[in-house]
C-alpha cells in the first residue's frame, strides 16, 4: 500500500490525495467534511439505499452516491451546494413518511443518526398527510427487540449478520412501504445473539433487552475498559448509572475489536449485581461459613498462614492464581508466594501453552508473535485445533474479515467440523489427540499416517509455502514439544510466519507473563536462572527458591491427600477444575479464597474474601496475542475489594506477625511501574495505554541451557467454553443464561 501511487481529487475546492480505489465518502471524511449516510458502513458491502450521501461531481449530469463512487484522478466533488442540501432535506422528509415521531421515548433518543440529520438538514414541516403504517413492536429474543415503524431499511443489520458474523439470521420481507426486517425463525431469532444488529442500527428500530426504557444516554457515565470474559481482549464501553451497568457496547469503534463484540462482551455484565455476590468476608466456624468484619478475616487468614508455615515450612502452602485478575494482582500474588513464603508451589488454570510458545520461539519471540491486527491482515491463516467462533470470537471475526477484505486464505486442521471450516480453502480432519503426529510430519516428513492424510498434508505444505505471510493460530491441542514441531515447520516456510496461542480467559496470557507458574519467574525466566532471580531478590528484598514447585493439579491432589497443608486461591476454582469429584478439600488444613461467588472451592474455604470483578478495578491485562491494555473501573460494588487491596492487606497482617515485607504500593499504577522495569516485554509507553491503544510486547527468550520444553499430560486444559458460557462467571450472567441458545449449549 505504501508503494501505491496516490491520486488527487478536489473536494469543495480542496485538493485531497487518496489511494486508488478509495470511495468518495471516505475521501471526504479524511478532510473532516461531512457527507451523511445511513446505509453506508465501513467494511460492509455497498448498498446505496438511503440516498443521503448524494454529491455533485463536475461533468456528471446528475448527483452521485458518494458511498459507491470511486475517486478518480482530477475528479471535482462538491458536497454542500444548494442542490445537495435540498436533496438531503427531501430524502429526510421521505424517510419520515412512516417514521414515528417518538423521540422522547425512543431508546436511541440523543444518539440517533436520523435525529441528528433531521436537526441538521431536515424541514420543519411535512407534505405527507397519509396515515402512517403502524406495526406492533416485536420481541425477537430476550436481548433483541424490533420496532418496524422506526426502521429506515438501511439493511446494516442484515449485512453485518450475513457478511460479518456469517450467521444470516436476518432478512427482508414484503415489498415497498411494507418492507420489514424479519428474523430467521418466523417470529424469533436463533443466532449467536451478538447484538451487532442493535449497535449498528442508525435509528431505534433494534433495541437491547438489557437497556430499553431504563435510562437516557446523557444520564449515564461511561467507562472504557476490557471485556472480562474470553482472552481476546475486546475493548468495551460500560454505560453506568448509579453504579449499575446498564449496557455495554463499542460504538466509538476503538480498540483492537473496533465495532465487534460477542454476546458475552455486549450482554454478559449483569453478574456484577447478581444477588449471590459475596459482599462480606467469611470465616469457617465448625462446618459453616459466617460473615465477619474485614479486620477479623484478615487477622484470621494471616494467623492461620503463619501457623501452617511454622509447622510445615516453605513448602507447606500452595498458591493457585487466576486468569481473570489483572497483571498487577498476578504479579503481587506470585511475589507473596515467592518472597513471603519462599515457595514456587504456584500455578494457575492453564488453558493454552503460552510458556511452550515463548520457549520454542526463543530470541525470535518478539518478531514472531502475532497481534490481532496482523491476524486480520495476514495473507494466509493456518488454524490448528480450537473453535474460535465459540472460544475466541474476535479471532474468528478477524479471520472472516480478512477473508472478505483481503482475500485471506484459511487452512484448518481440526478434529471437529467447526464453523470456520466452511470458510477454509482446505480442511484437514484429524482424530482427537493426533495433532502432534500431523505436526511431526509437517516439520520432518516422518511418522505413520494414512496415505490420504499424507496427501492432504503435502497439499497443505505446498499451499502455505507459496504464501508470503502466514499466521499460525492454535489452541490447547498443541502444547509442549508439539509447539516445537510447529515452530520448526513454520521456520521452513518461505514467507514470514507468525504465531498466536488461543487461551480461554481475560488474562490467561498475563498470568503466565507475570510468572504465576511453578518453574518460571515473571517474563518466563527459569527459577534457577541466577541473574534474573538475583534481580528480583534485589527488588523485592527476599530470597527466592531456585527449585521448581508443584503444578495446579499436583497442588490440589497434594492438598486433598494431606501432603500439602494448605492452599491460597485467588480468583480460581481449582477444586472443580482439578479436584477429585465429590472429594472437596480432602485433608487440607487451610484454604483461603478470594472470590466473587461461593464456588465449589469457596464453599470449602476457611476464609473467603469478597473480591471485585474486572469491571470494578483499575490495572492492566494482556490478551492472548500479547497486547497489553488498560482496565478502568466502571462501577463500585459495596462490600467488595480488589485483589490488589486484599493482597496488600494480607501482606501487612503477615508482616505484623514477622513474615515477609508488607506491600507498600499505593496503587496498581505503582505496581505496573515496577513490572515495566522488571518484566521483559512490558516496558511499553504508558501514553498509548492511557488513550486506549493496545501495546504489543517486545522481548526475546533464552533457554539458558535447559532442554526442550514439554508439559505433563492434562496440564493444559481448555474449558471449551461456548459463546454463552464463561467458566464460573457464566453461571451468574442472568440475561445471557436466559437465552434458548444458552440453555441448549449448557444442556449439551
Amino acid at each position: 500500500m505504501a508503494d501505491q501511487k496516490l491520486l488527487t481529487l478536489k473536494i469543495n475546492d480542496r485538493d485531497v490525495q487518496v489511494s486508488p480505489g478509495t470511495l468518495v465518502i471516505e475521501a471526504t471524511r479524511r478532510i473532516g467534511t461531512e457527507v451523511p449516510s445511513f446505509c453506508y458502513y465501513p467494511g460492509l458491502s455497498l448498498q446505496a439505499a438511503c440516498r443521503m450521501c448524494l454529491v455533485e461531481v463536475e461533468k456528471m449530469p446528475k448527483m452521485q452516491t458518494a458511498c459507491t463512487l470511486v475517486a478518480t484522478e482530477g475528479m471535482v466533488v462538491r458536497t454542500n451546494t444548494q442542490q445537495v442540501r435540498d436533496a438531503r432535506k427531501y430524502m429526510l422528509e421521505f424517510l419520515l413518511t412512516n417514521h414515528p415521531l417518538d423521540c422522547p421515548v425512543c431508546d436511541k433518543g440523543g444518539e440517533c443518526e436520523l435525529q441528528d440529520m433531521v436537526f441538521r438538514y431536515g424541514a420543519d414541516t411535512s407534505r405527507f398527510i397519509e396515515e402512517k403504517i403502524h406495526r406492533p413492536e416485536e420481541k425477537w429474543s430476550e436481548l433483541v427487540y424490533y420496532d418496524a415503524p422506526r426502521c429506515i431499511l438501511c439493511f446494516r443489520c442484515v449485512r453485518v449478520c450475513d457478511e460479518g458474523m456469517d450467521v444470516k439470521a436476518l432478512g427482508v420481507g414484503m415489498r415497498g412501504a411494507n418492507s420489514v426486517i424479519i428474523p430467521n425463525r418466523g417470529d424469533h431469532l436463533e443466532c449467536e445473539e451478538c447484538g451487532m444488529c442493535i449497535d449498528i442500527c442508525p435509528v431505534g428500530a433494534l433495541t437491547s433487552g438489557t437497556y430499553r426504557y431504563k435510562t437516557r444516554p446523557w444520564e449515564m457515565q461511561y467507562a472504557s475498559t476490557i471485556c472480562t470474559h474470553c482472552s481476546n481482549g475486546c475493548k468495551t464501553t460500560l454505560s453506568v448509572r448509579n453504579h449499575e451497568i446498564m449496557r455495554s457496547n463499542n460504538r466509538d469503534l476503538s480498540g483492537i475489536n473496533k465495532d465487534f463484540l460477542c454476546v458475552k462482551g455486549r450482554f454478559g455484565f449483569d453478574f456484577t449485581k447478581h444477588p449471590e455476590r459475596i459482599k462480606q468476608p467469611m470465616v469457617r466456624r465448625g462446618t459453616e461459613l459466617y460473615p465477619v468484619s474485614w479486620e477479623e478475616a484478615a487477622q484470621t487468614a494471616a494467623t492461620k498462614l503463619k501457623q501452617i508455615y511454622d509447622i510445615g515450612g516453605k513448602d507447606a502452602m500452595g498458591f493457585i492464581g487466576s486468569n481473570r485478575t489483572s497483571n498487577e494482582e498476578n504479579y503481587l500474588f506470585q511475589r507473596l508466594a515467592r518472597q513471603t513464603f519462599g515457595t514456587n508451589n504456584l500455578d494457575h488454570h492453564r488453558t493454552v501453552d503460552y510458556t511452550g510458545l515463548v520457549t520454542a520461539l526463543g530470541e525470535r519471540a518478539s518478531e514472531a508473535m502475532l497481534t490481532m491486527e496482523e491476524l486480520y491482515q495476514s495473507k494466509a491463516v493456518l488454524l490448528i485445533g480450537n473453535d474460535p467462533t465459540n472460544q475466541n470470537p474476535l479471532v474468528a471475526w478477524q479471520i472472516r474479515s480478512g477473508i472478505r477484505h483481503f482475500g485471506t486464505k484459511l487452512y484448518v486442521i481440526n478434529a471437529n467440523e467447526i464453523k470456520l471450516a466452511r470458510k477454509a480453502r482446505q480442511f484437514v480432519k484429524v482424530s482427537g489427540g493426533h495433532e502432534g503426529a500431523v505436526l511431526r510430519y509437517l516439520a520432518h516428513e516422518e511418522g505413520l499416517l494414512a496415505p490420504e492424510m499424507v496427501e492432504q498434508l503435502v497439499q497443505l505444505k505446498a499451499a502455505l509455502d507459496a504464501e508470503s505471510d502466514v499466521a499460525i493460530v492454535f489452541g490447547e491441542e498443541v502444547s509442549g514439544a508439539a509447539i516445537g514441531q510447529l515452530v520448526a515447520f513454520g521456520s521452513k516456510l518461505h514467507g514470514r510466519t507468525r504465531y498466536m496461542a488461543l487461551g480461554d480467559y481475560a488474562n490467561s496470557r498475563g498470568a503466565a507473563d507475570m510468572g504465576v507458574l511453578p518453574d518460571r519467574l515473571p517474563g518466563y525466566a527459569y527459577v534457577d536462572s541466577g541473574q534474573t532471580r538475583e534481580m528480583f531478590e534485589g527488588v523485592w528484598g527476599g530470597v527466592i527458591s531456585s527449585a521448581p514447585g508443584m503444578t495446579a493439579p499436583e497442588m490440589v491432589d497434594a492438598a486433598q491427600s494431606g501432603k500439602l497443608k494448605g492452599l491460597y486461591v485467588m480468583g480460581a476454582n481449582p477444586l472443580a477444575h482439578f479436584g477429585t469429584l465429590g472429594y472437596g478439600r480432602g485433608k487440607a488444613q487451610l484454604l483461603i479464597v478470594h472470590e466473587m461467588f461461593l464456588t465449589e472451592t469457596a464453599k470449602q474455604a476457611d476464609v473467603v474474601f469478597p473480591a471485585a470483578s474486572a469491571y470494578e478495578k483499575d490495572g492492566t491485562v494482556t490478551n492472548t496475542a500479547g497486547e497489553i491494555q488498560m482496565l478502568r473501573k466502571g462501577v463500585e460494588i459495596m462490600g467488595t475489594r480488589t485483589d490488589f487491596d486484599l493482597l496488600r492487606i494480607v501482606s501487612h497482617q503477615l508482616a505484623r506477625l514477622g513474615m515477609g515485607k508488607a506491600f507498600h504500593y499505593k496503587s496498581p499504577a505503582a505496581v505496573f511501574d515496577e513490572i515495566r522495569k522488571t518484566v521483559p516485554g512490558y516496558n511499553v509507553a504508558p501514553g498509548g495505554l492511557l488513550v486506549g491503544e493496545p501495546e504489543p510486547m517486545h522481548f526475546g527468550f533464552s533457554r539458558n541451557g535447559h532442554a526442550a520444553y514439554d508439559v505433563p499430560v492434562g496440564l493444559i486444559r481448555s474449558a471449551h467454553d461456548t459463546l454463552f458460557t464463561s467458566g464460573t462467571l457464566g453461571r451468574f450472567c442472568t440475561m445471557m443464561e436466559s437465552l434458548p441458545e444458552a440453555e441448549a449449549e449448557i444442556n449439551s
